[in-house]
């Protein structure tokens, strides 16, 4: 195994678009880490095989704050902070009825038991990455605009250092057991890196210099291969190969 970095930032995003959450630590299960992407706002009457709201089609969405309590074995949230700074339950007509005069379509809340992912249940980023996106774009960016689950401070400064993984895993931890993730793919970008997670305002060079600079991938996708509680400040290894 060779030891790439260390885990900086773990973040659960519970309502798939709105703000997410950091922690100190969090189960890394077979679908990802629990609470993460298991609720998402379905546009009714949307036939295209993607109902789900996100950011891409209404920005605002990512200054609601999902807050969170204990159900069960999973972290849910039971109530939202909007932009406004009202804090009304998640599942209330009032929120339901807010979010719909944004985005102007009706929209009903979905939960769903294995989460509502994009491509895979993990994804992950360096912090060099970021900033070397950032520095070629001319913007000091904020790490929560890749809304990646586990953010890596990586010994390499390299930007998109995530690409030689691809096909290898990442190993946790030093202790056993060691939760891993097998790298499947690079994180192709859309429109949601371009907003600025506390206002909204778009700047499309974010966007821009990641086609430019990588083909439009930022960071990678990734699948749970051992589950296990994975912490902040852990050492982080990568096997070339597939674990066997």
């Amino acid at each position: 195994m060779i030891e790439v970095g260390r885990v900086h930032e773990l973040v659960r995003y519970p309502v798939k678009s709105m703000a997410g959450i950091a922690i100190e630590s969090a189960w890394l299960g077979w679908h990802g880490f629990d609470g993460d992407r298991r609720y998402a706002f379905r546009r009714v009457g949307d036939e295209s095989g993607f109902p789900w709201l996100s950011a891409s089609r209404l920005p605002e969405l990512v200054l609601y704050r999902p807050e969170r309590r204990d159900e069960g074995m999973e972290l849910l949230p039971s109530h939202v902070y909007t932009p406004a700074g009202a804090r009304l339950e998640l599942r209330s007509p009032e929120l339901q009825k807010e979010i719909a005069g944004l985005c102007g379509v009706h929209v009903e809340l979905m939960r769903l038991k294995h989460g509502v992912f994009d491509e895979a249940s993990v994804s992950v980023i360096g912090l060099g990455t970021i900033a070397g996106i950032g520095r070629a774009a001319g913007v000091d960016l904020d790490r929560r605009r890749f809304r990646a689950n586990i953010v890596l401070e990586t010994h390499s400064s390299a930007t998109f250092v995530e690409d030689g993984w691809v096909g290898g895993v990442l190993v946790f931890g030093d202790r056993e057991p060691l939760p891993a993730v097998s790298v499947t793919k690079r994180d192709e970008r859309c429109a949601m890196i371009n907003f600025h997670p506390d206002t909204a305002e778009q700047d499309g060079r974010v966007l821009k210099t990641v086609v430019r600079m990588n083909e439009n991938q930022a960071g990678v996708y990734g699948t749970v291969v051992r589950p296990g509680t994975i912490r902040v400040g852990q050492a982080v290894n990568f096997l070339p190969d597939a674990l066997r």
